[in-house]
């Protein structure tokens, strides 16, 4: 069906409503996870679901398994986000085809990553640069069958000359053959309610669905906050300053914002919502059984005891909610990359995939045009020391913490050892210190020092010879080809970053394991790759960067003493 059918009921019937969207797991493991968490949240009663497409199709595959088995087997009407640029026609083609054998008729129709430089263009880079030229041929190819959303922009798309001009650029989407619009999120809901009328003002009269992002993390808030340059009322931004280290107060705000959102936005008139989850659940719960929308009785669990007749038995509400928070809760709290591989929410959080978070013009203004390894180490030094923005892998600025490291890292990486990730060892601080603290009041936090940093064959070999020797050290190190080497034993998670609080089990929001790690590469390399295309095929830079992303290592190395605070660095001297 198509979610336009659903949502003009929903409308006939003067009842609110909403849909959820899900990006695709960066491992097998949080894939499966992330069907049982659909299937829990089914019980919510979603309108439709909606999965997210990589930049360039990098989760094309996974996308469309998520898409296909929602549909078939979960019951659930799916929309697929589907992005052109940098995409093949024929991959294109595939996605479409694919969608429809799965009787998926609901299609997300996006631009995508801003186009390569154009001597890497291939057959569809030519035809499809807008996400009207994808509207267009969906049309053109299949007709009526496909029910086509489009993305609009309460603050304007930040690329465009003005909001007017993005506003005509709408309007040109939805008559080319879109069927409704579906909003970045925002934090102002006067925006979003000013946006309808000047959408209804120039003739655009589709649905327009709001964008309505939980704050998860603030790690996250701020990073797809500045990713897509949207405006945060100062006393928003006030308030999660002042909580920015407890997770929980930060999640519990989210919660509360939401609600008070969604109410603003139903007195000007508006029923429908789409929640941007983040593969996670609890918030989104909370925010539908805040606003009045669902019971807690109206949670469907899986899995619940059976009796000999096949029926569920019969459960004390007590025992419910603490089976419905262990199903949704046991990965509340992601902490991108270095949290649990088997969450849904492993990752950036962000569904972008692999791939530079600047624009071509933007990559060459920060990182120039390197010629040799002595220009590479220059930038990973000069990002280190603050002097540089970011770079391909690290889109903000670092955190306080990694200046009590600072000098050694910068000592680092101009020797070759450009380091992606690190934590300085920690031992019993409060956790309420101003550079290291985190979670509830009264705590002690502990940590152990890693580092993790890309370097060539020869240097990664003197390493090893160094860490065979030495009793704690753990590693894991591997290139683009997937030549896997690691000293751990034991496949468990190793956590590294731990907190011990009054009254509550001992948090473990950072680990290192294999699962994670080997993600975590194939991705990182991908960025090479993406660095790659920013420069002429021919050209010293182009050719540097390939060369390096084909036969550097990435390593990560953990030092398991927390008490030795500088026992890492002695590695490398």
């Amino acid at each position: 069906m198509k979610v336009t059918s659903r949502i003009q009921q929903a409308l006939e019937e003067k009842r609110p409503f909403w849909s959820f969207e899900y990006f695709p797991p960066k491992t097998d493991e949080g894939v499966e996870n992330l069907f049982e968490r659909i299937q829990r949240m089914s019980g919510l009663n979603p309108e439709f679901i909606d999965v997210t497409w990589g930049a360039g199709g990098s989760t094309s595959d996974r996308t469309l398994e998520i898409c296909t088995t929602a549909q078939a087997y979960q019951n659930l009407e799916t929309c697929m986000h589907l992005t052109c640029t940098n995409m093949t026609k024929s991959k294109i083609d595939f996605a479409l085809k694919e969608a429809k054998a799965a009787g998926i008729q609901n299609i997300l129709a996006l631009r995508g990553d801003p186009p390569r430089n154009h001597e890497y263009a291939n057959e569809c880079e030519t035809q499809f640069r807008y996400a009207f030229d994808l509207v267009s041929y969906i049309r053109q190819e299949h007709g009526d069958y496909f029910c086509i959303g489009v993305a609009g922009y309460p603050e304007g798309q930040p690329e465009s000359e003005s909001k007017e001009k993005d506003l005509e650029y709408l309007k040109l989407k939805v008559d080319a053959g879109s069927d409704f619009v579906m909003s970045q999120i925002f934090f102002d809901p006067r925006l979003f309610l000013r946006f309808v009328e000047d959408c209804r003002a120039i003739g655009i009269t589709v649905p327009i669905l709001p964008g309505i992002m939980p704050i998860q993390t603030y790690t996250s808030f701020r990073r797809l906050t500045n990713l897509c340059q949207i405006e945060v009322p100062t006393q928003i931004l006030e308030t999660l300053e002042s909580i920015k280290h407890d997770d929980q107060a930060v999640k519990e705000y989210g919660v509360k914002l939401c609600i008070e959102m969604i109410q603003e936005l139903r007195k000007g008139g508006v029923n429908g919502f789409h929640f941007c989850t983040l593969n996670l659940e609890r918030s989104v719960r909370l925010i539908l059984e805040g606003c009045g929308f669902v019971s807690k009785q109206l949670t469907k669990i899986d899995g619940l005891p059976k009796q000999e007749n096949g029926h569920t038995a019969p459960i004390q509400p007590t025992v419910l909610e603490g089976i419905i928070m262990q199903n949704e809760s046991w990965d509340e709290f992601p902490n991108g990359r270095w949290g649990d591989s088997r969450s849904p929410a492993y990752g950036e959080m962000d569904g972008y995939g692999a791939s530079l978070k600047v624009t071509m013009q933007e990559a060459i203004a920060l990182w120039g045009y390197p010629v040799d390894n002595d220009d590479i180490s220059a930038l990973f030094s000069k990002y280190i020391q603050g002097q540089l923005k970011a770079l391909p892998w690290s889109d903000e600025p670092l955190f306080a913490e990694t200046n009590a490291i600072g000098e050694k890292l910068a000592d680092l990486n101009s020797k070759g050892y450009w380091t992606v990730g690190s934590q300085p060892a920690v031992n019993g601080v409060r956790s309420n210190d101003p550079v290291f603290g985190w979670g509830p009041k009264n705590g002690y936090i502990y940590q152990k020092a890693f580092l993790e940093f890309f370097t060539s064959p020869e240097k990664l070999a003197e390493l090893l010879a160094k860490a065979a020797s030495n009793p704690f050290i753990t590693f894991y190190a591997q290139n683009t080809k997937g030549d896997f080497k690691t000293n751990v034993e034991l496949e468990e998670p190793n956590a590294v970053t731990w907190g011990v609080f009054p009254s509550r089990e001992i948090a473990q929001p950072t680990v290192i394991e294999r699962g994670s790690f080997e993600a975590w590469a194939e991705e990182a390399f991908q960025i090479w790759n993406e660095w790659k295309m920013i420069y002429p095929p021919q050209s010293p830079s182009a050719k540097l960067i390939q060369e390096i992303g084909d036969t550097y290592y990435l390593v990560n190395i953990v030092h398991n003493d927390f008490q030795n605070a500088d026992a890492i660095f002695a590695l490398f001297q």
